[in-house]
């Protein structure tokens, strides 16, 4: 039976980017004779530290900490055949363990769903910046058997320095994300955003536009953030809530309409559309900026809208919460899409094939 080891920062269940890359999968290769594991570097204690100013020594112990897990996976590297790398497999400028990997003889699939290739750190973790080498992402790359990429922009990128490349979008499980009944349309229309507290600044560049739509509509709108229980915004009586896994239906649910305003900068066009394919899995409409593959994702005014500028914005929403049918109708749709193109089902079984092809291949036919 082929091993697999998937190397990546988070524990499951607890990022995003994971559950909704490859976690999510890990049933169906095991049904299909892999044998999967994870293995990652942040725990429980970390997620209070590493995503805030200062705590200094807490952050350097767990950099220590980090290279102690990955030494240990190296010590077992003879027990897996394929070494799936999410992103990085440590958190620095280093790319000393995925050398290894591919020294030690495992294959080695590189999957990512963000432009990783350019700068960005957070507000919280600026003062360690100089840890960071963007760049290190093209070597990564070059030392794949295989690279996920999750739109067509990044592979753009990846085609660069790896000829093995595949497009495999963020996926939304649709056994678990299922429409919600929406029968009691007595409330207030709900205007959600879900995300944490790295993406909140996206969710601000709505800002102006949600206030015209307050003052248009008073109390017949209410204003939803999911994902940074720190945000407060008195002019829409937001108070943030935290992100939980065993509430994120319920609380994704509670939308009527959901938004993903985006910057159109090169780090946004390298985006999955994530936020939005939750909506549209849950039957939600969705109001999108036209943004990297948010434009293939949507088709303006059938199963979501496109909103350039603040005026669209306005547009957009006041339609919506106008028009409860309309809001139906478009979230059906959005459903359909979500089954067809960015679902798991629809996707399972070529992210297998991948994984097949690849133990398929001899060993030297890809050495570099």
């Amino acid at each position: 039976m082929p091993r697999v080891l998937f190397i990546a920062s988070h524990r499951m269940d607890r990022a995003p980017g994971q559950r909704f890359r490859f976690e999510q999968y890990i049933g169906h290769l095991e049904r299909n004779g892999f044998n999967c594991e994870l293995s990652h570097l942040v725990t429980e204690g970390d997620d209070a530290v590493l995503y805030k100013r200062g705590h200094y020594l807490e952050k350097a112990r767990f950099v220590r900490r980090s290279h102690q897990v990955r030494r240990a996976d190296l010590e077992r590297l003879h027990q897996f055949d394929i070494v799936f790398v999410f992103r990085e497999a440590l958190m620095t400028r280093s790319i000393t363990y995925e050398k290894a990997f591919r020294k030690g003889g495992a294959k080695i699939i590189f999957d990512f769903d963000d432009s990783i290739w350019l700068p960005n750190v957070s507000a919280a973790n600026r003062r360690w910046a100089w840890m960071k080498d963007p760049h290190k992402t093209s070597r990564i790359i070059a030392l794949a058997d295989r690279v996920f990429a999750g739109n067509e922009h990044l592979a753009e990128y990846a085609r660069a320095y790896n000829s093995r490349v595949s497009v495999i979008p963020t996926t939304i499980d649709t056994e678990e994300y299922k429409p919600l009944p929406r029968t009691d349309r007595s409330g207030p229309v709900v205007i959600g955003w879900s995300g944490s507290i790295t993406t909140i600044a996206h969710f601000q560049h709505a800002l102006p536009p949600l206030r015209t739509i307050k003052e248009r509509f008073g109390d017949r709108v209410a204003f939803r953030v999911i994902g940074d229980e720190q945000f407060v915004e008195p002019s829409l009586d937001i108070q943030g809530l935290p992100w939980r896994k065993d509430t994120e239906l319920a609380d994704l649910g509670a939308i009527d309409i959901g938004i993903m305003p985006l910057p159109d900068d090169p780090w946004a066009r390298g985006k999955c559309g994530l936020k939005g394919l939750q909506y549209m899995g849950l039957g939600i409409p969705a109001i999108m900026s036209p943004v990297g593959v948010n434009t293939e994702i949507i088709q303006d005014g059938v199963n979501g809208f496109l909103a350039g500028n603040d005026k669209e914005w306005v547009d957009r929403i006041t339609r919506l919460v106008e028009d409860a049918e309309l809001r139906e109708r478009m979230g059906v749709e959005a459903r359909r899409t979500v089954e067809d193109r960015y679902s798991v089902h629809a996707w399972q079984d070529r992210y297998v094939q991948a994984f097949e092809e690849l133990m398929n291949e001899t060993n030297t036919q890809w050495t570099r």
